[in-house]
């Protein structure tokens, strides 16, 4: 650090440490404009009495980082408002590093030390009745937006406290968007549509960051408006549209070990509340198999997601959720309950150029002997990559009908028959 930023870094300091001190604690800070115009008139009235003298750039650069310490989050508060970044990424105190457009990015910008990232840390936990501390050392969040957060701190952590910010649209993606991002073509957004109207129960796969939970937030819009949902989530990102909406998020237990509510219990607490579809945020443990039983079970046109790198993949981690909720069921009757359950199974990529795209849409047809059987109806064919690193390749039908294109004959819904023609390619 140099000489001039040592001393930048003690004024900052002494004057936030005075505004900080001589804030009125009856402010109410969940009206950040009030704050910041009390935070300003102190923070002129400090600079006066102290006879310091900025330049009018650098008084502008104190006075916002001074803000976004008290109530923002500090140095990274202008990525929150940068529409273009997705993902912040805090690795200790001196490195945070920023994804634009599927690509890292490191920048320039510092926390003070580790204390100070801690702060951030707190001040964004404590309002949702989290805490980060030696007995619980990481925790999941989220922002007022809906940004997905993920905190870990020393000792788990080595490196200092760790910070992911998981950003999501001011503006909800739409259907449009999604063809325009190139993650999927308007034939295959028309087959998914006709079978959510036609109230078949969609799983929608792939690994970390691929774009599973936008993809399942456009494509629950195609629920007709006078069904009542109810989402379970662990935290609420789901930016539903239609009017009869019921939101339930898990949550924790309190310091003492007691009072956690888990998706399970949710799902489970669901099945009373009279839902016609029920939207699992993410399956990830025993709750798989209460989501399994009410798909089965009148609440056809269910929605989930789940980690997973293959289709196949989805539906063996699938059993093996099943099997961590302790009914001791034989692996066939597991294979049953999935293949009876689930009608289509949505996988998606995010491929080396940054893109997300669904690489794979395949219908569950039953079972042959203990083994559940698969037919692809839309797939994307990757043929190289150009001199920028972008992926090329193209979508294409496979050529099969999917056999629930009677079912969806009763519900008056006709696919075209061109949609699955094997000679057609789309970019």
């Amino acid at each position: 650090m140099s000489q001039a930023e040592g001393t930048y870094k003690d004024l900052k300091s002494r004057v936030q440490d005075r505004l900080v001190s001589e804030m009125d604690d009856k402010l109410d800070i969940t009206k950040p404009e009030e704050v910041r115009r009390a935070i300003e008139d102190l923070y002129n009235s400090i600079l006066a009495q102290e006879n310091i003298i900025l330049s009018r750039a650098e008084r502008h650069r104190l006075f916002e980082q001074i803000v976004a310490d008290i109530i923002g989050l500090g140095p990274i508060e202008p990525f929150l408002s940068d529409a273009s970044i997705t993902e912040i990424m805090a690795n200790g105190p001196h490195a945070v590093y920023i994804e634009r457009k599927g690509r890292i990015e490191k920048t320039t910008v510092r926390f003070e030390d580790n204390d100070h990232l801690e702060r951030i840390i707190d001040r964004i936990v404590a309002p949702l009745g989290r805490r980060v501390d030696e007995s619980s050392p990481y925790v999941d969040a989220r922002l007022t937006d809906g940004s997905r957060v993920n905190a870990i701190i020393p000792p788990l952590a080595l490196n200092g406290a760790i910070l992911t910010i998981r950003k999501f649209a001011k503006i909800p993606i739409t259907a449009e968007n999604l063809i325009e991002f190139g993650t999927l073509t308007q034939e295959a957004l028309d087959f998914i549509r006709a079978c959510i109207l036609g109230r078949l129960n969609l799983l929608i796969s792939g690994g970390t960051g691929s774009g599973k939970t936008t993809t399942l937030n456009v494509l629950s819009a195609f629920i007709p408006n006078d069904e009542r949902i109810i989402t379970i989530e662990n935290a609420a990102e789901l930016q539903l549209r239609q009017e009869h909406v019921v939101t339930l998020e898990s949550r924790p237990s309190n310091i003492e070990g007691k009072g956690e509510v888990t998706i399970r219990d949710l799902v489970i607490n669901s099945l009373r509340m009279r839902p016609d579809r029920i939207i699992v945020g993410e399956v990830r443990g025993p709750e798989a198999l209460d989501m399994l039983q009410a798909m089965n079970t009148g609440h056809e046109g269910s929605l989930t997601t789940i980690h997973a790198n293959s289709s196949r993949d989805a539906l063996t981690r699938l059993e093996n959720m099943v099997g961590m909720a302790g009914m001791n069921l034989p692996p066939k009757a597991m294979r049953q309950q999935i293949s009876s359950a689930i009608s289509v199974v949505l996988q998606l990529v995010r491929y080396s150029d940054g893109k997300r795209r669904v690489a794979s849409l395949q219908e569950i047809t039953g079972m042959e002997g203990d083994i559940i059987t698969m037919q692809e109806i839309f797939t994307y064919m990757q043929t190289g990559i150009d001199k920028d690193g972008n992926v090329l390749g193209h979508f294409k039908a496979t050529g099969i009908r999917p056999k629930f294109a009677q079912r969806l004959g009763t519900f008056g819904i006709e696919i075209k028959d061109e949609y699955f023609d094997p000679t057609q390619t789309y970019e």
